[in-house]
């Protein structure tokens, strides 16, 4: 958690969440994770047997977001992601050109995980969320931890496949 302060001069706290997500083979399972620094507590990761790095890193950042009830009792949060597929959709917003033009992209084809985008946004517009990119495998040991989360909610892959 890092403060700050308000007009008035009273402390403001931010939670800072890392995120993560990732996939064994692009697609096939997949897992996310996340984690609130300092100390990575709370934290939360979950799986799925087949998806992709992208929509594991959106639902990490969704997860995350929901279980620290963002637009409710939660205050500011800082989402610190290795996605810049999830960092830039929010710093640039492409979100709101995908709504505006009814969740399709620039070649006039179906927004890629609108499934996911949709309530991820109504999410961050819900409350106060801000974003920024980490370098990922850099050695930030809160990125390492929920790297380390989301490979280990990867579920075993079919061994038929």
């Amino acid at each position: 958690m890092t403060t700050s302060t308000n007009a008035a001069n009273n402390p403001i706290e931010t939670i800072v969440v890392y995120t993560d997500g990732a996939c064994s083979g692009n697609p096939g399972p997949g897992g996310w994770g996340w984690a609130v620094a300092p100390a990575g507590q709370p934290h939360g990761s979950g799986g799925a047997t087949h998806t992709t790095n992208q929509r594991m890193e959106l639902l990490a950042v969704l997860e995350a977001l929901r279980s620290l009830g963002v637009g409710s009792e939660a205050g500011r949060v800082e989402v610190v992601s290795d996605s810049t597929y999830v960092v830039n959709c929010f710093r640039d917003r492409w979100w709101a050109k995908w709504q505006r033009n009814g969740w399709k992209n620039s070649k006039k084809q179906p927004v890629a995980n609108a499934d996911i985008w949709q309530p991820l946004v109504e999410v961050v517009n819900s409350g106060e969320v801000s974003f920024r990119w980490v370098k990922g495998h850099s050695g930030d040991p809160m990125n390492e931890l929920v790297d380390q989360l989301a490979v280990a909610a990867v579920p075993p892959g079919d061994p038929a496949g």
